[in-house]
């Protein structure tokens, strides 16, 4: 199976640096994992649309060429910033959900490994939230049927109370 990624390496790189910019102090071998993920998510889909992600992908670093006369990777931060949004509002649908897709794949890719994990302070666990909370704090949080004194309370189902009706005046119900 032929990779998506490697044939559009410089201009995949380039707009992943444009939306995670702290992708631009990764290592190579911390790209070679960001594109190994993206590439065995791929892996299950069907090869009419891993030719179409490419095929976005040279769009995006071709685009430019009509506005800027310079390809994508050839321009400076903002107006890489600048073409990826018109992709992400383009009024054509399709543009839109090959941006948005390549976006995910993007995040997907520099979020999931696990120096990243580490960076951001995320620890998954298999027990989930009863990890976070520890022994002492097992038992879900009792529930109140009666409102802090601070707050006021709703009116006792014997008294009426003023709505509105059809007319919009309040009347008494």
């Amino acid at each position: 199976m032929q990779p998506v990624l490697a044939p559009v390496r410089p201009a995949f790189r380039a707009i992943a640096t444009t939306i995670v910019p702290e992708a631009a102090s990764l290592t190579e071998d911390d790209w070679g994992d960001v594109e190994r993920i993206i590439e065995d998510a791929l892996a299950a889909r069907p090869p009419a649309m891993r030719r179409q992600l490419r095929t976005l992908i040279r769009v995006i670093q071709l685009r430019p060429l009509l506005r800027y006369g310079r390809t994508f990777t050839a321009l400076d931060p903002a107006r890489r910033t600048l073409i990826l949004r018109r992709f992400e509002n383009a009024r054509l649908l399709l543009l839109r959900r090959g941006f948005w897709g390549l976006r995910t794949l993007v995040f997907m890719g520099y979020y999931a490994r696990p120096a990243a994990a580490k960076e951001i302070g995320y620890r998954a666990d298999p027990r989930g939230w009863d990890a976070r909370r520890g022994p002492t704090d097992t038992a879900p949080p009792a529930a109140t049927t009666t409102p802090p004194a601070d707050e006021p309370s709703a009116a006792p189902a014997d008294e009426p109370s003023a709505a509105p009706t059809a007319t919009g005046r309040e009347e008494d119900a």
